[in-house]
This record gives C-alpha cells, sequence and structure tokens, in this order.
C-alpha cells in the first residue's frame, strides 16, 4: 500500500509556467498525476497514447472533446480514450485534477503532455 501525498491538489508551478503537471505515481499498469491550469489559463496539452480519467479536486472550466463538452467542477469524473483531443477551456476557477492513466503515462510510444 502507498498514501499518494498531494495528489489532485492545487499548486502553483514551481518554475512560475502557466500549467503545471506531477507524477506523484507510475507503476507499469497506471499512473497517477495532478494537472494544475491557473483561472484564465489555456490548455495546451495534445491526445495521450493511454486512456485517461481526470476527477476535478477545484475549480471550474468545460472540458471540450472531439463530439462533446460538459461544465466540471469539483467532483466532477472524466474519461477520454486514448487519441482523442481534448482540451479544458473557460477555466474561471483555478483548476486542479487528479488524473489516473492507465496504462502509465508514457508507457506507450508518443505520449507526451
Amino acid at each position: 500500500m502507498e498514501i499518494i501525498k498531494g495528489a489532485g491538489a492545487w499548486a502553483q508551478s514551481a518554475d512560475g509556467a502557466a500549467n503545471d503537471w506531477v507524477e506523484q505515481l507510475k507503476v507499469p499498469d497506471l499512473s497517477v498525476g495532478t494537472y494544475c491550469i491557473p483561472a484564465g489559463g489555456v490548455d495546451d496539452q495534445s491526445p495521450h497514447t493511454e486512456d485517461e480519467i481526470y476527477v476535478v479536486t477545484a475549480g471550474r472550466a468545460r472540458i471540450v472533446a472531439a463530439n462533446s463538452e460538459a461544465e466540471v467542477g469539483p467532483g466532477a469524473v472524466i474519461f477520454v480514450p486514448a487519441g482523442e483531443e481534448h482540451h479544458f477551456v473557460d477555466i474561471t476557477e483555478d483548476l486542479a485534477l487528479l488524473v489516473v492513466f492507465g496504462p502509465a503515462y508514457g508507457s506507450r510510444t508518443g505520449s507526451r503532455a
């Protein structure tokens, strides 16, 4: 067993970057991390080669994907299949997301945040 400290908690990027991705756990079949985007920020991620689940732990935004979009806030759980284009937009409050990748982030060729 392992307690994953800080997973899903809002944190401003240590290097001053607009968005912050921190991976807190990585094993072959999954990884867990936190993705933070400040209010008014731009989500510049590219599609991933792994399936992912987002859990919104703080903030408000809309998620826009290939064929749908939805308003999201604390408690929302979102599944995005591998390869699907998606972005968080209209970020009105600092957005903190607990992210679970399966298999682990970057384990398939071509992964990028």
